[in-house]
């Protein structure tokens, strides 16, 4: 196998982290307002369709 050399791991420059951790919140709580949705979506059905 070829060598490469030795691996390293350092952080980016030039990232913006606020703006990741900013995109991750709103994932997450899109996500837990998706399910939400779809649990009373569901309940609501077996409610009145039943």
């Amino acid at each position: 196998m070829s060598d490469h050399g030795e691996l390293v791991f350092t952080t980016a420059d030039g990232m913006d982290y606020p703006a990741h951790e900013n995109a991750y919140k709103t994932f997450i709580r899109f996500g837990t307002i998706g399910t939400a949705a779809v649990i009373t979506i569901v309940s609501l059905m077996a409610i009145f369709l039943v």
